[in-house]
C-alpha cells in the first residue's frame, strides 16, 4: 500500500460508515412503503408519498446545505446532518402514537433534511479526497457500504415490525433507539480525524491551475452546462435507484411471495456487484464515462425484459436493475462537479436538489402501477436511462471544449 493510500484509509473508513448511515435512512423508506399502505389504508401511489416526503426536503434544503458546508466545513456539516436525522426519527414516535400520516410524512421530511446535508458533504468530500479520474472508484467503495445498509434496514426493521400484522404503534420503540444511535454517531463525528479539504480552486486563490482558470472565466453557476445536465442526470438516477430499491418489496407483497421484506436484498446485491466491478475496472480499464454508458444500456434492455417475462421472473429482473444503476451515481457526481473550482460547494447543492427525482419518478411509477400493472410501470425508467446515456456520451464533456488560451 502506498503512502497516499495509507493516508486515505482512515478518512475512507469514516466516510464509509457515514454512507452506511445514509443507506439505512433511505432503506427505511423501502420497508415503510408496504407498511404504511396497510397501516393507513393507502393506494400504491399514495404510499409512495413516503419517498416524496424524504426527497422533497432535498430540494428545500439543497442550497442551505451548501451554505452550511461553506460556513462550517465538511466535517461539522456532517455533525449537523446526523442531529437533523435524529430529530426526524424522533418525530416518528409521536406520529405513530396519534396515528397521523401527515406528521409521519413531516418526520421523514425532517430526516430528509439531514440526509440532504450529509449527502452533499460526504459525496463531495470523497470526490475531492483523491484524484478526479478515480473518484467513481472511491464512490463505488462507499456505495457498497451504502447498499448493504439500505437492504439491512428492511432486515432490522422486520425484527420489530411485521408486514403480515401491521400495527403502526410498533414503530415507536425502534425509532427511539435509532434516534439515540444517530445522536451518538453525530457526537463521534465531531471528534473524527477527518482533515478539512477543499476542491482545487475552491478558495479562488489557485489561479494558476487549469481548473480555476476555467471556473474563473464564469460569473454564475448557471454557466456550467455539464453541471446543469449532471443535475438532471442525477435527478433521473435517483428516481431509478429509488424505483429499483423501493418497489421490489411492495412488488413481492403484491405477488404474495414469502418474506416480501427480504427482496430488497436482491436489488442491493445487484448494486454491490456493480460497485465491485467499478472498484476493479475504474479507471485502469474503464473510464467513468464508459462505465456510465454501459450501465444505461443494461438498464434499457432489462426494463424492456421486465414487461416481457412472467411476473414471477420479472421481480428478479428488478434486481438486475440494481446492477444497471450501480455505477450511475459514482460516475455522474464527479463528472458533474468537475472543474467547478470556487463553485464546487454550490454545485454540490444543485446535485443534492436533483435528488428530488427519488420522489417524482416513484410517484409516476405508483400511478402507472395502480392504473396498469407493476411490470408496465417500470417503463418509466427507459427515458431516464436514455437521458443519462446522453450525459455520459456528450453532456459531461462540454467543459473539455474550453480553451485556456
Amino acid at each position: 500500500m502506498s503512502t497516499n493510500q495509507k493516508s486515505l484509509a482512515v478518512p475512507m473508513i469514516i466516510i464509509g460508515s457515514m454512507f452506511a448511515v445514509l443507506g439505512f435512512a433511505l432503506g427505511i423508506n423501502a420497508f415503510f412503503v408496504p407498511f404504511v399502505k396497510e397501516a393507513f389504508h393507502l393506494s400504491t401511489a399514495m404510499s409512495y408519498l413516503i419517498m416524496t416526503a424524504t426527497f422533497f426536503s432535498f430540494v428545500v434544503f439543497g442550497i442551505p446545505s451548501g451554505m452550511i458546508i461553506k460556513k462550517i466545513g465538511y466535517r461539522r456539516g456532517m455533525v449537523v446532518a446526523f442531529l437533523l436525522m435524529a430529530a426526524g426519527c424522533f418525530l416518528i414516535a409521536p406520529a405513530a402514537s396519534i396515528i397521523s400520516f401527515p406528521l409521519f410524512l413531516f418526520a421523514l421530511f425532517v430526516s430528509g433534511m439531514g440526509q440532504a446535508l450529509l449527502t452533499g458533504a460526504v459525496n463531495t468530500y470523497v470526490t475531492i479526497l483523491g484524484s478526479v479520474e478515480s473518484a467513481a472508484k472511491r464512490i463505488s467503495i462507499m456505495g457498497i457500504c451504502n447498499k448493504f445498509s439500505y437492504a439491512g434496514a428492511s432486515f432490522i426493521l422486520a425484527w420489530f415490525l411485521d408486514l403480515s400484522d401491521v400495527r403502526i404503534k410498533d414503530t415507536i420503540a425502534p425509532f427511539y433507539l435509532i434516534t439515540g444511535i444517530l445522536i451518538i454517531i453525530g457526537i463521534l463525528s465531531y471528534f473524527a480525524p477527518l482533515p478539512e479539504i477543499k476542491a482545487e480552486g475552491e478558495d479562488q486563490n489557485d489561479d494558476n491551475s487549469p481548473v480555476s482558470t476555467y471556473a474563473g472565466s464564469k460569473t454564475s453557476i448557471f454557466q456550467f452546462p455539464h453541471l446543469l445536465l449532471g443535475t438532471v442526470a442525477l435527478f433521473l438516477d435517483m428516481g431509478l435507484e429509488t424505483i429499483a430499491l423501493g418497489t421490489i418489496n411492495d412488488y413481492a407483497t403484491i405477488l404474495n411471495l414469502p418474506t416480501p421484506e427480504s427482496y430488497v436484498w436482491f436489488t442491493s446485491l445487484g448494486m454491490v456487484m456493480g460497485y465491485l466491478l467499478g472498484v476493479a475496472f475504474i479507471p485502469k480499464i474503464l473510464s467513468q464515462n464508459t462505465a456510465l454508458v454501459l450501465c444505461t444500456i443494461l438498464g434499457v434492455v432489462t426494463t424492456i425484459s421486465i414487461a416481457l417475462v412472467p411476473a414471477g421472473i420479472s421481480i428478479y429482473l428488478v434486481a438486475v436493475l440494481g446492477l444497471a444503476n450501480s455505477l450511475l451515481w459514482p460516475a455522474i457526481w464527479p463528472l458533474a462537479i468537475a472543474d467547478l473550482g470556487k463553485y464546487t460547494q454550490i454545485g454540490s447543492s444543485f446535485l443534492v436538489m436533483g435528488m428530488i427525482g427519488g420522489a417524482i419518478l416513484p410517484l409516476i411509477f405508483g400511478f402507472i402501477a395502480d392504473t396498469s400493472s407493476y411490470p408496465m410501470a417500470y417503463f418509466v425508467c427507459i427515458p431516464a436511462y436514455l437521458f443519462i446515456l446522453h450525459f455520459g456520451t456528450s453532456g459531461s464533456k462540454i467543459r473539455t471544449n474550453y480553451s485556456a488560451n
